[in-house]
């Protein structure tokens, strides 16, 4: 029950983040702004990869495919690490880049519950 509880977690997590960049939240854009990243980019590819991503982890819940819910958490695992990567190179420590922590946290812990369940 625990790996299906973090998987449902970092789902959540990742589906109200990607809807919320892709509504363009004013509550995010000062962080992206001080890490660099263009506005435009909250549609695609931020809003899109992090919603595709909770889409294949829930997908891969449901029909109980442990391979496509390890696709989706390495998906999120790079998407965050590359995220990471922005804010550092950008000097941002903002609360975004400790979200992003989080968030790979997460992901990572998707990853590796659900390949040693």
């Amino acid at each position: 029950m625990g790996t299906e509880l973090v998987v449902v977690v970092t789902i959540a997590i990742n589906a109200f983040s990607g809807i919320a960049a892709m509504l363009h939240w004013q509550a995010i854009l000062p962080g992206m702004v001080k890490a660099g990243v263009p506005e435009s980019w909250l549609t695609f590819p931020i809003g899109t990869l992090k919603t595709a991503g909770a889409v294949g982890l829930l997908a891969g819940l449901l029909a109980h495919l442990p391979a496509l819910v390890a696709a989706a958490a390495i998906g999120l695992v790079l998407f965050f690490v590359c995220a990471l990567y922005t804010h550092v190179r950008a000097a941002d420590y903002t609360a975004q880049f400790f979200l992003a922590v989080f968030f790979l946290g997460m992901a990572s812990a998707s990853l590796v519950l659900t390949l040693t369940a």
